[in-house]
């Protein structure tokens, strides 16, 4: 039979996509199980097999793309546009923040004292951590930046070494917003102030942690000397997802941290 040649790459079959619904299913049942009856077994467990799925996952996507040469022009197409869609829906999902204190803090209602911060709230100060987390997303981006030019310079060295300094501002920031946590004199059941604070800014640190991590990677495949200069479509993916995150908590910063205290 002769064999047909297309710029396509026909994906064989594979047990992750089934392996990584169930164990996402089993963490959901984790969290319930963690809130209600505060046992963390079931959420550990399940955090720990999606963790592995995750890391047989990627290797087979990386063993694909850099060895066995499916990932043509035709298949970088349909990548690119399919992150592309997935940081549109990461839009939308932290619009719904905005929306939200928007829509509470515009016209405060009698519950919160018709004041915005509610009544007994004593918000951050923005120039304080805030401000230093701000400094040091803008630094990461400017450094996630350089390291892309020197890809396509092929300054391997330079590289790795603003790559690395990438991934480390990212895990800082995490510090920094936990201390900030640790500090914090209301909580999430404070009131709507409360409750749309620490999910939104708690879903950008879960999104720092997972830009840190798709970065460290991408730092340890440099290492490897998987990439080139015309070929590093998992290196752009992490520097657009990370721009994605500066972005968002300029907006964080500008709008919960500044205008809205």
């Amino acid at each position: 039979m002769e064999k047909v040649f297309h710029p396509f790459h026909m994906v064989s079959v594979s047990p992750w996509p089934l392996f990584m619904g169930l164990g996402v299913m089993s963490g959901v049942i984790g969290m319930v199980k963690m809130f209600m009856f505060m046992k963390f077994d079931l959420l550990f467990i399940s955090f720990t097999l999606t963790l592995m799925i995750t890391m047989g996952w990627w290797r087979d996507v990386i063993r694909e793309s850099t060895f066995q040469g499916y990932h043509s022009s035709n298949v970088l197409s349909g990548l690119m546009l399919g992150m592309i869609l997935f940081i549109v829906s990461e839009v939308f999902f932290f619009l719904s923040f905005f929306w939200a204190f928007f829509h509470s803090s515009l016209n405060p209602s009698l519950d919160l004292g018709v004041m915005w911060p509610p009544e007994g709230i004593k918000a951050f100060s923005p120039f304080q951590v805030p401000l230093l987390n701000t400094v040091i997303l803008l630094a990461s981006g400017v450094s996630v930046t350089w390291a892309h030019q020197s890809i396509l310079n092929e300054n391997w060295k330079m590289a790795n070494y603003s790559l690395m300094i990438t991934w480390m501002l990212g895990m800082y920031f995490l510090l920094l917003q936990g201390f900030e946590y640790f500090m914090a004199e209301f909580s999430i059941s404070d009131s709507v102030f409360g409750s749309v604070f620490f999910m939104a800014t708690g879903f950008h640190g879960f999104h720092v942690i997972i830009g840190s991590l798709f970065l460290f990677i991408m730092w340890t495949r440099l290492i490897k000397s998987h990439f080139s200069s015309s070929h590093h479509f998992g290196f752009e993916c992490a520097a657009w997802y990370w721009h994605f995150v500066d972005v968002v908590w300029l907006f964080l910063f500008s709008v919960v941290y500044w205008w809205g205290t």
